[in-house]
């Protein structure tokens, strides 16, 4: 058996040759959001564990079976954090960023939860969420979903559909959730088991039951939307016509829930069936009694989390280019003199051309390892300097990725030729 150690089942290291696409997504991701206003927050990646017993649910299946729970020196609970909101909403009230204020937040990290791993699924998994205080108008929900969208069209993905649902106030649920239970009741005995514990703990979740038997025995049982109050089917309605406006394409799903205790009113997925079974790319919806529920103001709330590794695997799926990160150029010296005066050369260059991706051989060689050695690095070029080149004050400048001649360029011009040379492509 080997002794080699290895990372934890379901925590996955993130390698050199996949950042590329990893760097798309998030610097994407960032440009997006900035243009709307929204502002970067980072918070703890552990937290007391009653945060999330008290936003979350006790008896969500979060709580109950994928918390990384531990107790540390001083006696104290503390979680991972399996989610991004309750953190938010946490730091919020703590630092005094939503009284009488409005908030356009946004985070990015790892999340933990102890669930089965699976292609789109892990244990340790990043998250971008995206959370908005002091705004209960449907505008404010319009912005996020067609925000979203921009996303989508920003990262050039296909394949990803909207659904939409209203959750109604607190009691509405609480009579829809009512009327659910007693209708399943008399049909226990027809639900799975996960269906069975569900309707002791969180019925609603029954709704979303990947179980097709039970979807059917659904089909006749109350409707959420017959519970719905005046006000939240007017917000809907009113959310409905801003989106038809804006040309962004919907599908109501009347039993979309998610899974969390704190959502009311508007709740939304971006799904897509080209991820197997896990098919939510994004999803959020509105949460206006979590911050007095932690103890804040009443505050309202709207915000959603997106799946780093899903938005990636679907690009990836669409076999998407991304921008490989490769070195423009690769310093190739040879001699004493010509390693010393090519690590000034690229530092200049660095000070000239910010921008620039310029890798210095190290580790000595002939000629021809160092070549070699450029050729693998990816980079485009290849910047000669033996002792005759430092002499003259210049170097040789040769392509790498293509058939032409080396060219031969004055240290003084250098960075304006590559600054023409490489364009468009500089940044």
């Amino acid at each position: 058996m080997s002794n080699t150690l290895q990372a934890i089942r379901g925590m996955n290291d993130i390698l050199p040759e996949q950042m590329p696409a990893w760097h798309f997504v998030e610097d994407t991701l960032r440009e997006v959001l900035s243009s709307y206003g929204y502002r970067e927050i980072r918070m703890p990646i552990v937290e007391k564990t009653e945060l999330f017993k008290r936003s979350i649910g006790e008896v969500t299946d979060i709580v109950e079976k994928e918390m990384y729970t531990f107790t540390d020196r001083n006696g104290d609970s503390l979680t991972l954090r399996p989610e991004g909101t309750a953190s938010c909403v946490r730091a919020c009230i703590q630092h005094g960023l939503i009284n009488n204020q409005v908030q356009r937040l946004w985070y990015t990290g790892p999340m933990f939860r102890h669930e089965r791993p699976q292609k789109g699924r892990y244990r340790q998994f990043y998250q971008v969420g995206v959370e908005v205080f002091g705004l209960e108008g449907p505008d404010i929900d319009a912005e996020l979903l067609v925000m979203t969208a921009r996303f989508w069209k920003r990262l050039g993905l296909r394949d990803v559909s909207l659904q939409l649902n209203s959750l109604g106030t607190v009691e509405a649920r609480a009579a829809f959730r009512e009327a659910l239970v007693a209708y399943l009741r008399e049909r226990f005995e027809e639900l799975d088991t996960d269906s069975q514990r569900r309707l002791e703990t969180n019925p609603l979740r029954i709704l979303d039951s990947k179980n097709p038997e039970v979807q059917a025995l659904l089909n006749d049982a109350p409707q959420l939307s017959d519970y719905i109050d005046e006000a939240s089917r007017a917000h809907f309605d009113a959310l409905r016509a801003l989106l038809d406006a804006a040309g962004v394409e919907y599908r109501i799903n009347p039993r979309l829930v998610r899974g969390l205790d704190y959502y009311g009113r508007t709740v939304f997925e971006w799904v897509t069936d080209k991820l197997g079974a896990q098919g939510t790319v994004c999803a959020g919806g509105r949460y206006d009694a979590l911050v007095e529920y932690l103890g804040g103001r009443p505050t309202p709330a709207v915000g959603f989390a997106m799946g780093l590794e899903r938005l990636i695997a679907l690009l990836e799926n669409q076999r998407a280019a991304f921008p490989d990160g490769a070195p423009q150029l690769y310093l190739v010296a040879m001699g004493e003199v010509a390693q010393r005066e090519g690590l000034l050369l690229a530092e200049s260059l660095r000070d000239a051309l910010p921008w620039l991706r310029i890798q210095t051989h190290c580790g000595g060689g002939s000629f021809k390892s160092q070549f070699k050695k450029a050729d693998r690095s990816g980079a485009h070029y290849a910047l000669v300097l033996g002792e005759d080149e430092v002499a003259r004050r210049e170097a040789g400048l040769k392509p790498l990725r293509e058939r032409s001649e080396q060219q031969t360029v004055a240290f003084d011009a250098l960075a304006a030729h590559l600054q023409q040379l490489f364009g468009a492509d500089a940044a």
